[in-house]
């Protein structure tokens, strides 16, 4: 009696167990029913996220792609600016000419004579492009290599004493020189030539021992010169 107790126990408990089972299983799939417009829809966005991520990433690669034509450009842009300042530069200093005369106002006394060469500063500047001639020195400096032209005139007054006379000189090598001597009236002497100077060549002109020269308003006794071409 008591085993068949037992048996109709178990056989009870075995359909209430398989009775829930088959519960959870239509629960479940309702469940997952449920869910399934969900993962739909989140197929949908992730799928939309990664082809906007794809868009975003094309549209970087063309903006660097810009960016390095940009920065080529700039560059490019900053090469040809300085290629045109060191043009500039450079026409700059093929920019040359001077004139000078040896007084600034009024006239007298002579200069000279000296018992030495002594350098003859032109103190009245008329013209200097390029800033090539110092008026505290009396030299000319050339600022690029190339062929320059260079003039003296001295004037003076008639005496059988004192020569008008002075010498061009470039760097230490006497270059030219403009001579006159008469005792009477008012000599004048001249010379010139073109020559062909490194930068940094120095063109300056002396006055002869025991000579003498004479300027005035009139300004007559003039040093000038100018760069012909660049070399």
């Amino acid at each position: 009696m008591e085993t068949m107790l037992v048996f109709s126990f178990l056989l009870l408990a075995c359909s209430i167990s398989a009775a829930q089972t088959a519960d959870d299983g239509v629960i479940l799939k309702k469940k997952i029913a449920l869910l399934q417009p969900f993962a739909s829809d989140m197929e949908a966005v992730l799928t939309g996220i990664v082809t906007s991520l794809a868009v975003q990433k094309e549209q970087i690669t063309l903006l660097q792609k810009e960016n390095q034509e940009q920065e080529a450009k700039l560059k490019k842009v900053e090469t040809q600016k300085t290629e045109i300042e060191q043009l500039k530069q450079r026409l700059q200093a093929q920019q040359v000419a001077f004139s000078a005369s040896l007084v600034e106002q009024g006239g007298g006394p002579y200069t000279g004579p000296f018992n030495t060469e002594t350098t003859l500063i032109f103190k009245r500047v008329v013209t200097n492009i390029g800033n090539a001639y110092n008026s505290s020195t009396g030299i000319f400096t050339a600022p690029v290599r190339g062929v320059y032209n260079f003039g003296l005139t001295l004037h003076g007054h008639g005496d059988s004493a004192y020569p008008t006379s002075a010498r061009l000189f470039m760097n230490k090598d006497l270059i030219f020189t403009a001579w006159e001597h008469q005792a009477t009236h008012s000599p004048s002497a001249s010379n010139g030539g073109s020559l062909l100077l490194d930068a940094e060549d120095q063109v300056y002109v002396l006055l002869w021992p025991g000579a003498r020269i004479f300027d005035d308003y009139n300004h007559h006794t003039t040093f000038r010169g100018h760069l012909l071409f660049s070399m």
